[in-house]
């Protein structure tokens, strides 16, 4: 087959991937296209969004992504589902809680000021379903919330075709590098592009290898349990996650259930153990009593993308200047998603980054000077 050539070539057809595709396309990129091979996280996805957060750039990072969920369904013309039901933080220690009040404070640095802590009383008003034996205090944001990650994901797809945004079904499977450029074989033909965008998501360090580049991102199995249909929660209920990450949320008329555990011997297994059902459901009876007796319909997994300081990489792949990346979210991918394709098009296309991205910057491991790892708890 011969060789097409594009100014970005997209390999990923997740919601990242068809975010940056959409945003180049509206900034006039030249030629676009995205290898999509089907399968990837997006569709498993739970679909929590939170500016709650206890680093400065993730929290710019939400407010951003915010902004352009609410006029979502005017920039491509589907609805993304973003419903503010709140997300509470529940801490189980007196660190837990001075952490929840750390974040907080980095959050109103940022101009995010909707989270507070709450005690107790409100705890069980906001969230009466459950136990408080063991919680100290909590943080409660009401403007945090669901949205729908295949609304999302196909509000870009659908928005990049009409643009003219080229779709090619396959897998990249080598890259090289050719001239300025990079040639990428595909197992349905070769292709060559000024820029690459490695926005393979968990898979991400898979295609760095092709081209010799390190990409520190390495896939982590979490594990979901889907309830039976069931008005056993309030519809208002947010999402209510324990200190030691157990949490839940509904979604229509059944209810999540995660709890996340460390991956097995096969970082890409994503099978569900049943011991973790087990745990999972002694939890429920013990700290949801309104779930306790609710059925569960079925359970998945699917795959987060962690990098070492749980932040996203975006930019220039170190030693190869023409492979981009945006990957390396480690949780947060579809929440940023909308963020995070805007500023990879605007790098992409020379324009300056809506927000200072320097902590994102994939240099940062090479170093020495990675994020901090704060979490919320």
């Amino acid at each position: 087959m011969s060789q097409v050539s594009w100014d970005v070539l997209v390999v990923g057809g997740g919601v990242i991937g068809w975010s940056v595709a959409h945003h180049l396309a509206r900034f006039g990129a030249g030629r676009i296209l995205v290898v999509d091979r089907g399968g990837g996280s997006t569709e498993r996805a739970t679909g929590g969004f939170r500016a709650q957060f206890a680093t400065e750039v993730n929290v710019r990072l939400s407010l951003l992504s915010r902004e352009k969920l609410l006029r979502f369904a005017e920039e491509t013309g589907v609805d993304p589902g973003f419903r503010a039901n709140g997300y509470l933080f529940l801490a189980g220690t007196e660190a837990q809680s001075r952490q929840l009040a750390a974040a907080l404070e980095v959050q109103r640095a940022c101009g995010c000021d909707e989270a507070r802590l709450v005690e107790i009383d409100e705890v069980r008003r906001l969230a009466p379903s459950i136990r408080v034996d063991g919680v100290v205090s909590g943080a409660f944001s009401p403007r945090d919330g669901f949205i729908r990650p295949m609304e999302i994901h196909r509000g870009y797809m659908e928005s990049a075709l009409r643009a003219g945004v080229e779709r090619l079904q396959g897998e990249a499977t080598g890259l090289e590098r050719d001239g300025a450029g990079i040639r990428v074989e595909t197992s349905v033909g070769r292709q060559q592009a000024a820029v690459v965008v490695n926005a393979a998501g968990a898979w991400a360090g898979r295609l760095g290898a092709l081209a010799g580049v390190e990409v520190p991102v390495r896939p982590l199995r979490r594990q979901v349990a889907v309830t039976v249909p069931t008005e056993a929660l309030p519809p208002s209920t947010p999402m209510v996650i324990f200190g030691d990450g157990f949490h839940f949320r509904g979604v229509d008329d059944h209810v999540l259930l995660l709890w996340p555990t460390e991956g097995g011997t096969d970082p890409f297994d994503v099978s569900v153990e049943p011991e973790w059902v087990e745990r999972l459901l002694e939890a429920v009876r013990q700290r949801v009593p309104a779930l306790a007796g609710v059925p569960l319909a079925s359970t998945y997994a699917g795959l987060y993308e962690m990098s070492p300081d749980e932040h996203a990489l975006l930019g220039p792949a170190p030693g190869l200047e023409s492979l981009f990346l945006v990957n390396g979210s480690s949780g947060h991918g579809v929440m940023h998603a909308p963020a995070l394709g805007q500023l990879a098009a605007e790098m992409l296309t020379g324009r300056p980054p809506s927000l200072d991205v320097r902590a994102l910057r994939p240099s940062r491991f090479a170093e020495g000077a990675p994020n901090p790892l704060r979490r919320l708890l």
